[in-house]
């Protein structure tokens, strides 16, 4: 029996859903989803960074490379270094003027906004204000004003303080002897290090006053450094250089030994803790040491020797002449009182904190440069 139309039509219209059902998932199916197109094609910033990661890592792996070599040639050439030789000792001092040159020298503008501030806590509301005015008026050059003192006078401490550690260090522990250098380590560290600093102060002390009249003085007297050290010698004498030499020994001499004590300290503790021996540890890792420690016995140095450290601005700016030491320090102190020797606290916290970990990163990985072991780490593990 033929179909009536309405069952055709009815017949028609069930079908068609299912149809186009299937015509939607056919559909579907040829285009995948976004996240199977993020997978299969990262976007563009995807790309880049995946190409620059693997730019930096080769960059890195080219320059241990070239280093590696380098430091293959110079041992080569200098042969076996032994410890505490006369090539030893030469290498520490080239370390140590590394390390103090080039660093002081870096952070020259936050040395020059905290010595002004220190003589006029008023004179600039912070850094970064200080750092703009100086630009606006003198340019760049102004910013880094007293840089030249700053790198001849650090370079050649730095030369004498680490070396100097070095030869004390041995000193003072052979004079001790076995025993007794272990038992009181902490003592051989501060002995050595204040031997060290007060030699190598000698050597700082003119180009740290050129440094401060020409950092606390606007304009600055000085066209140069050795134009300052004849200007001053010409003016002064030979002692004009040296008139903050006594506050100089005591602001470098406590912070120098809280220096080294406290980083021999704080790199023994590290490798206690650590699972392995220090020598058991790559380069990479012992020098990473070196400059941790050295951050953290900076903070401790910043606080010790921040007291003299304002002295010494104070009298290298403002000492009367005739006057001696102790009556510029009597009077300076009458005018700014005990808060007044903290001015300018936490710039040099900062300051202070990075310096001496950079200074121990640099005169360690030179040390490992010339193959030697890094400062400090206390007895190996059994």
């Amino acid at each position: 029996m033929p179909s009536s139309p309405i069952t055709r039509i009815q017949s028609t219209t069930n079908t068609a859903p299912s149809l186009e059902t299937h015509d939607h998932t056919a559909t579907m199916s040829l285009f995948p989803s976004s996240q199977t197109m993020n997978k299969t094609f990262p976007s563009p910033s995807d790309f880049w960074i995946a190409s620059t990661s693997d730019k930096a890592h080769a960059l890195s792996d080219k320059a241990k490379a070239e280093i590696a070599a380098a430091s293959a040639l110079a041992q080569k050439k200098t042969g076996h270094i032994e410890m505490y030789s006369p090539k030893f000792y030469a290498a520490c001092t080239f370390g140590g003027l590394l390390a103090c040159g080039v660093t002081h020298t870096a952070v020259t503008p936050l040395d020059l906004v905290k010595c002004r501030r220190q003589v006029d806590s008023k004179l600039y509301k912070g850094n970064f204000q200080a750092w703009s005015m100086i630009f606006r008026k003198e340019g760049m050059r102004g910013v880094f004003t007293g840089w030249s003192p700053t790198f001849f006078g650090y370079s050649a401490q730095g030369a004498f303080k680490y070396c100097g550690y070095e030869f004390f260090k041995k000193f003072y522990s052979d004079l001790a002897g076995p025993d007794l250098a272990s038992r009181y380590k902490t003592g051989i560290y501060l002995a050595g290090s204040a031997s060290a600093e007060f030699v190598a102060d000698i050597f700082l002390c003119p180009f740290e006053a050129i440094k401060v009249r020409a950092q606390t003085t606007i304009p600055p007297p000085f066209s140069s450094t050795f134009k300052g050290i004849s200007t001053v010698v010409a003016s002064e004498g030979v002692a004009g250089l040296y008139k903050g030499l006594t506050p100089l020994w005591c602001r470098q001499i406590p912070y120098t030994m809280m220096k080294f004590a406290s980083f021999e300290t704080i790199v023994e503790k590290i490798y206690q803790r650590l699972p392995k021996s220090k020598s058991e540890y790559g380069k990479g890792i012992q020098t990473a040491v070196s400059f941790g420690g050295g951050y953290l016995a900076g903070i401790l140095c910043a606080v010790v020797s921040h007291p003299a450290d304002v002295m010494v601005s104070k009298l290298n700016q403002n000492r009367k002449g005739g006057e001696s030491a102790g009556q510029a320090v009597k009077r300076i102190y009458g005018e700014i009182g005990f808060g007044g020797l903290w001015n300018g606290l936490p710039v040099r916290i900062v300051m202070i904190g990075t310096l001496t970990g950079l200074q121990w990163l640099i005169y360690d990985s030179f040390k490992v440069f010339v193959g030697l072991p890094t400062t400090g780490g206390g007895e190996e593990k059994k």
